[in-house]
């Protein structure tokens, strides 16, 4: 049985304009809607995902994306059972396999501060739903979790470390409480399963204002 922790963390709307997500944050004036973390960071990366579309071909990308966005979807939704101590919902097969593949990992996380999660920061004016605060390997960390058909090498993986970051600054901004680490966990259909953990917090915090200041740069010539 995994252990949850208290919190009175908010549920914030959800809505997509032209193409980019955003959070509303209420107000004691007025709602400030602010940009999902997920969509700055996709915006950084976007001349790499539009390499890759057109190397393969737009029909297999869609083909790839599909059954990524599945998958992922499968996994999240067995996690989030999991760790609530909750009966599990039938999935498609390969999602099964991911998850069940993963459960030793999963063990290693307890006293569950949070999951799928809406977190924001005014300060940084982006927000977003967390996947997993809590400790893995007694060390308080940002867990999210990833399918793949096969490891990623490490160095490709900046983007799902500078979310965390951007987690991690949200939490900070709104309970004082301090991250120590953060750890990605990703189940692969080739049968591996690889946990990343981080610890140089500065460095991707450093990154997150760079990919910030992209998209904001962005949006303004888009306007000029």
């Amino acid at each position: 049985m995994f252990e949850h922790l208290p919190n009175d963390y908010e549920t914030l709307e959800r809505e997509t304009i032209d193409g980019v997500r955003y959070y509303t944050v209420p107000g004691s004036d007025t709602p400030r809607k602010l940009v999902s973390i997920t969509s700055v960071i996709s915006h950084f990366n976007r001349e790499k995902f539009r390499e890759w579309r057109q190397r393969v071909g737009e029909e297999e990308a869609n083909k790839i994306t599909r059954k990524a966005t599945s998958r992922g979807t499968d996994m999240h939704t067995l996690v989030e059972h999991y760790l609530k101590n909750e009966e599990l919902p039938s999935v498609q097969p390969l999602s099964e396999f991911l998850f069940k593949q993963a459960k030793p990992e999963l063990k290693r996380i307890n006293n569950i501060h949070a999951l799928e999660q809406s977190l924001f920061s005014l300060e940084l004016g982006v927000a977003g739903t967390v996947d997993c605060i809590a400790e893995f390997d007694n060390e308080l960390a940002i867990i999210d979790f990833k399918t793949s058909g096969r490891a990623k090498p490490r160095e490709w993986i900046d983007g799902y470390f500078v979310q965390c970051a951007a987690y991690a600054c949200m939490l900070y901004e709104m309970t004082g409480q301090i991250i120590d680490k953060f750890v990605i966990i990703m189940s692969c259909e080739d049968g591996d399963v690889v946990v990343y953990q981080e610890y140089d917090k500065a460095k991707y915090i450093k990154l997150l204002g760079q990919y910030i200041r992209d998209f904001i740069e962005s949006k303004i010539q888009e306007y000029v």
